[in-house]
């Protein structure tokens, strides 16, 4: 079991770029497939990236591909969601989500959640 926390959310312009980075306890990080969920507000929550074991396999929403990249670290034991040309309805709070070993971009199939970091797009 790993402990997730998020950090690097904040507020920028249309157009502008985050970085969002999410920490990992524990020593068995590299077993662990990583992925990014965000919520806004009234809506439900919705997949945005995953990325296997190994950093080899990426998915993305389609809301999002071709703007955000999401890469990780083992060693750091660290996962990042790079968001480039933020747009107003980018607006949510971001969470970072992991599980041994499941590729997934079904919410239920994650049993580990940080605690989430707001990105605040204004246009």
């Amino acid at each position: 079991q790993v402990q997730l926390v998020e950090s690097g959310g904040g507020l920028v312009q249309a157009g502008g770029s985050l970085r969002l980075s999410c920490a990992a306890s524990g020593r068995t990080f590299s077993n662990y497939a990583m992925g990014w969920f965000r919520q806004a507000p009234g809506k439900d929550r919705e997949f945005v990236a995953v990325i296997s074991t190994s950093g080899g396999s990426t998915t993305y929403a389609d809301s999002v591909k071709g703007r955000f990249t999401i890469s990780r670290d083992n060693a750091k034991n660290t996962v990042y969601l790079f968001m480039n040309s933020l747009k107003p309805e980018d607006t949510a709070v971001y969470f970072c989500v992991g599980n041994t070993w499941i590729y997934s971009t079904r919410a239920r199939d994650y049993n580990q959640w940080g605690q989430g970091t707001q990105v605040t797009v204004s246009s």
